[in-house]
């Protein structure tokens, strides 16, 4: 058999899926993997989601799929609270976590929980193609992670940071990761601004930073969400 014959061999022996629903909140992030399906996949019909309420009445409404991507952060899910959600309404449905962060624990646990596969929005498109061919085949795709000692000794610091902090300064500590104001985390916490900026203090304190900014990204890079 010639290299070609065995390409084609392999192009007719493609898995391709029929439907998928894409889950995330942020419209560009959606397009950005449609785009990638209508390449790859141009037959396949695609869905679209802007929360997991959204997704879970989608499925509802749509019948099965044959994958779903769901972000790993998006409004109204914890942690993955969505994909427990998902695993339990459609246990037969594979789905896959496609994220920006690529900490090894969040992975592990996303692969742990039932998840078919994680991509990070990082990879190259070959490369996510390439992964959502293997989910799609019945396998479960793994990426490869930087077993940095130097990054995983952060990782550890930035944790115990976090757990240093009272459940209450973590509940703020999640508010200013998802961007909202002292006035805002005030009225949602139903307290005064000047409690708000104690926290703020503290946790600025705690983690060892000199601002907001610096105590939300350093939170982002375990993965925290409050």
């Amino acid at each position: 058999m010639t290299e070609n014959n065995m390409g084609e061999t392999a192009n007719t022996d493609r898995v391709l899926p029929d439907r998928v629903l894409i889950v995330d909140d942020h419209s560009l992030v959606r397009d950005g993997l449609r785009s990638i399906f209508d390449d790859a996949f141009p037959t396949c019909e695609i869905l679209e989601a802007d929360s997991l309420e959204a997704a879970l009445r989608t499925l509802d409404e749509n019948g099965d799929v044959d994958l779903v991507l769901l972000d790993l952060n998006i409004p109204d899910v914890s942690h993955l609270s969505g994909l427990e959600s998902l695993r339990d309404r459609f246990p037969a449905t594979p789905v896959v976590m496609v994220s920006g962060v690529t900490d090894r624990n969040v992975v592990r646990d996303a692969l742990a929980a039932g998840a078919a596969g994680f991509v990070p929005k990082s990879l190259k498109r070959a490369a996510i193609v390439e992964a959502l061919e293997l989910v799609i085949s019945g396998e479960i795709y793994m990426p490869e992670l930087e077993c940095d000692e130097t990054v995983a000794a952060e990782e550890e610091m930035i944790r115990a940071r976090i757990e240093s902090l009272t459940p209450q300064q973590r509940v703020v500590l999640g508010h200013l990761v998802a961007g909202r104001l002292n006035k805002q985390i005030a009225y949602e916490l139903d307290v005064s601004m000047t409690t708000v900026k104690a926290h703020v203090s503290a946790i600025l304190q705690k983690m060892n930073v000199f601002s907001r900014t610096q105590a939300v990204i350093m939170a982002g890079k375990v993965g925290f969400r409050g």
